[in-house]
């Protein structure tokens, strides 16, 4: 009877062989990637496949972090690493120890991700630009302390103003230190907020030289920045993520240095023409301003100021003249209505009455009789008559007409 194994023998037993052959040992497969899940802890898990076939891969934290890019799904990529076996599940797989994009290098896959992923968060918004002032009175640089591009910048600022004053902070423009120091410098000279403007600047050099001018931690400086910034990495047909995100990107240094300093020549230039465009325009509104008073001075307001005066002045004595004139004869309308409407109501008074014959007859009492049945034999009554007064004694009384 054959020998009867466990499990577990029979799947380390099959590790001992995979781990003893040299190919697997040592080897770099190619493959899309899917199923990709970047754990927690750090470690990335995924399977990389072809048309036929796909194979389970695990990459740990401590060779995850070292990647330029970001792995995902359905990226072309080669793997490096060893095969072996999990022996808990029976089951084997890549232990990836470095992964590179298919095609393209991780650098440049990189760039392109963080150029993305800045771009959507928005800083590279041209609305969130800072001017460049037009007058600085200093400039901080950073960049390294040796080599040609602080020399030229140094050169091309004092010859276009001697009296500029510029701050170096000297930083590592490559390597693995280089961005943390460039963050770095960015950071302090906005806390001392001694310069108007930044300059990041570096020689022309391969991707990976100028590597440290994509960081994201450079990028992020550069937006914080209270300062404007001016990138000058490179040469003109170099592009890093801090051109993008700087506030004005220089093809060169030197022409940073341009950007940034006003040529001091021709500033007195353009300041001697606009001087003597503003005396001319200021001879012209002055000789305009005099035309115009003279003009107004010739107006006849001005040379017969009185003459106007005396027009209304005899325009409101005819309107005197018109009013009394018009008064008058309302007054003698008046007076012939009040003589007529006075004929009338003297013919209408009781003494014309009475001295027509009338009379008037009162009581012992004074009360005026207009009736006989007021009256009874032996009443004493007055009679008023037109010049004089009449006392009478009723001997009799007679009702009815007295005249037909």
């Amino acid at each position: 009877m054959n020998r009867v194994y466990s499990v577990s023998d029979i799947n380390n037993y099959i590790k001992q062989l995979v781990s003893r052959d040299l190919i697997l040992s040592d080897v770099s497969i190619r493959g899309e990637i899917s199923n990709f899940k970047h754990h927690y802890t750090g470690h990335m898990y995924f399977t990389i496949k072809d048309e036929n076939s796909l194979l389970k891969c695990v990459m740990f934290k401590s060779q995850a972090i070292a990647l330029r890019f970001a792995p995902e799904n359905g990226m072309k990529v080669i793997v490096s690493g060893y095969i072996s076996v999990f022996e808990r599940d029976g089951q084997y797989q890549l232990y990836a120890s470095n992964m590179q994009p298919d095609g393209v290098g991780a650098l440049h896959v990189a760039f392109e991700q963080l150029k993305e992923k800045l771009q959507q968060e928005g800083l590279f918004d041209l609305e969130k630009k800072k001017s460049i002032p037009l007058l600085p009175g200093s400039i901080g640089i950073v960049t390294s302390s040796t080599g040609a591009v602080i020399r030229d910048i140094i050169n091309v600022t004092y010859r276009r103003n001697s009296k500029m004053k510029l701050v170096l902070y000297p930083v590592a423009v490559q390597g693995p230190q280089a961005a943390g120091q460039i963050s770095e410098a960015i950071k302090r000279l906005n806390e001392h907020n001694k310069v108007d403007v930044i300059i990041v600047a570096r020689g022309g050099g391969s991707l990976e030289e100028l590597w440290a001018f994509n960081e994201e931690i450079v990028a992020r400086s550069i937006y914080a920045s209270n300062i404007p910034v001016i990138s000058a990495v490179g040469h003109e047909t170099d592009f890093t993520i801090s051109d993008f995100v700087s506030d004005m990107r220089a093809p060169t240094p030197s022409a940073a240095a341009e950007l940034a300093v006003p040529d001091i020549e021709v500033l007195l230039y353009k300041l001697e023409s606009y001087n003597m465009r503003m005396k001319n325009s200021l001879v012209k509104k002055v000789t305009a301003l005099q035309n115009q008073l003279q003009k107004i001075n010739s107006r006849p307001s001005f040379t017969q100021p009185y003459d106007r005066v005396n027009q209304q002045r005899q325009a409101i004595d005819n309107l005197v003249k018109n009013l009394v004139r018009e008064n008058q004869a309302i007054i003698k309308d008046k007076k012939s209505q009040f003589g007529i409407l006075a004929g009338k109501l003297d013919a209408l008074s009781p003494l014309k009455i009475m001295e027509r014959g009338y009379g008037v007859v009162k009581n012992s009492q004074g009360h005026v009789v207009n009736s006989v049945k007021q009256v009874n034999a032996g009443d004493k009554l007055e009679i008023l008559i037109n010049d004089g007064l009449a006392e009478c004694d009723v001997t009799s009384v007679r009702e009815g007409k007295i005249y037909e």
